[in-house]
């Protein structure tokens, strides 16, 4: 019998949840990324959405897990402990971004706090200055999750919805 890696448990349960959200309402999905690497035999899903009232600023939940994660646990590998790797990152348009951008390492210092270092990129069109630059707000976690973590979806989730409602 097959058993699922952490991997595909945290991406059913992360896709079930972010989905009930959108069928209440509470957000609304624009995007979905489901990967197989078949170069390196590793794993990587996303999912983007915005609230619906401000659909101009995204954000996506990414998971992935790589080759030595998914061999490590299938293997049953005792050296390596098997986890997924897990980011938020928001799509935010930004037409100063010398002014905006301490404004919004702030808001995701307030709601998420500092030890997840913030890393912003932005991302401009070269020659056209009316265009809005877009910035990317990736947060670091810095540690691999097991499916302990199942329950703290809706926080997550949660924490992402208020960034958004900040931006």
């Amino acid at each position: 019998m097959f058993d699922p890696t952490i991997f595909e448990n945290l991406k059913v349960v992360l896709e079930g949840t972010v989905y009930d959200l959108d069928l209440r309402g509470q957000l609304h999905v624009v995007g979905r990324q489901d990967r197989v690497e078949l170069s390196t035999m590793s794993r990587y899903y996303a999912l983007r959405f915005c609230l619906p009232e401000k659909k101009q600023i995204h954000a996506e939940l990414r998971l992935w897990a790589d080759t030595a994660d998914l061999a490590a646990e299938i293997m049953e590998l005792s050296q390596h402990k098997p986890g997924c790797s897990m980011q938020p990152v928001f799509y935010i348009p930004v037409r100063h971004p010398e002014e905006e951008c301490p404004r919004i390492v702030r808001y995701a210092e307030e709601i998420w706090g500092a030890r997840y270092e913030p890393l912003l990129e932005i991302r401009t069109v070269y020659g056209n200055k009316e265009a809005p630059h877009l910035l990317k707000l990736s947060l670091q976690f810095h540690r691999k999750f097991g499916e302990e973590i199942v329950d703290d979806f809706d926080s997550l989730l949660e924490h992402m919805m208020i960034l958004l409602d900040r931006l």
